[in-house]
């Protein structure tokens, strides 16, 4: 089992990101978004080389190694109108940028789905295979998180989405179906069930993202929690997935102060890194009582 951060939660810059990842006894992060001094914050596979250079110097300098790159290929912000090219020069960017980092995990998703969208396109199966074969090809190996994508409309979604892509393997997000509808469903759609999706694509895991929240009717929004206290079944997860035999990544993502795909989310770089640390705690706690 290796604990990580997807590290831009818990703070913005490099050495910010380092710093909290220290303050937890962590040697791996998870890396997603960052700064560098004289550089605008971007994706790991959208800086500039120079502070790509700044961002690899550091992380080797402080012995941390980024176990899972959090990559924005194919994902949510990004539809089939979205011309391919795009797409492949993310994944042409990021592959040397992993192998030099030694990273062997890419995290990727199939775009965002219509609205009313109940089927996945052939298109999205067809590009997502592509990306897949490129990053097997680097010895690297895709997971495909369950968000707001056309692989995570349900857990039947996500199933096809594996039989039809050879190759690529899952990163399981505890929190996100709770905020998402489960479209394999008769409409009105429900919310998805957390346990149900994990119970289906668990042979399939190869990452994990720990994530918690509470649906929020009033807002039409979920509040996010600290592990195991909200409606994600963590705990039940955790157990679960330990009694398999599972020992690899363990990402927290707590969303508590920040959240990614929120713009207008943004919070002091101390209550970043204080929330993060709790969280990273918590979760280690939580680990020991469900292997106890």
């Amino acid at each position: 089992m290796i604990l990580m951060g997807i590290a831009d939660e818990g703070a913005v810059t490099i050495d910010g990101q380092i710093k909290v990842t220290q303050a937890l006894g962590w040697k791996h992060i998870e890396g997603r978004a960052v700064e560098v001094s004289g550089f605008s914050k971007a994706n790991y596979h959208d800086i500039p080389d120079a502070a790509f250079d700044i961002v690899a110097n550091k992380l080797h300098d402080a012995n941390l190694s980024v176990y899972c790159f959090g990559s924005t290929i194919c994902n949510w912000a990004k539809t089939i109108e979205t011309p391919h090219d795009v797409t492949l020069s993310e994944v042409r960017r990021a592959i040397p940028r992993m192998q030099r980092l030694g990273t062997k995990f890419v995290r990727i998703m199939s775009y965002k789905p219509a609205d009313d969208a109940e089927h996945t396109p052939p298109v999205v199966f067809d590009r997502v295979r592509e990306v897949t074969e490129m990053f097997l090809a680097a010895g690297i190996q895709p997971v495909h998180e369950n968000c707001m994508n056309h692989g995570g409309m349900s857990s039947r979604h996500g199933l096809e989405m594996l039989e039809k892509v050879p190759g690529l393997k899952w990163v399981f997000d505890t929190a996100n179906p709770i905020f998402n509808a489960d479209r394999a469903k008769s409409k009105p759609w429900p919310k998805q069930d957390p346990w149900e999706f994990w119970t289906q694509v668990k042979p399939h895991v190869a990452h994990i993202h720990i994530k918690d929240c509470l649906w929020n009717p009033g807002k039409n929004d979920a509040d996010y929690t600290f592990p195991g206290e909200g409606e994600g079944a963590v705990r039940r997860i955790l157990k679960d997935a330990f009694a398999s035999g599972y020992d690899a990544g363990i990402s927290i993502e707590p969303h508590m102060t920040v959240v990614f795909h929120d713009a207008h989310s943004v919070a002091p770089e101390q209550a970043m890194f204080n929330n993060f640390v709790e969280y990273g705690q918590r979760l280690e706690r939580l680990i020991k009582e469900v292997k106890a």
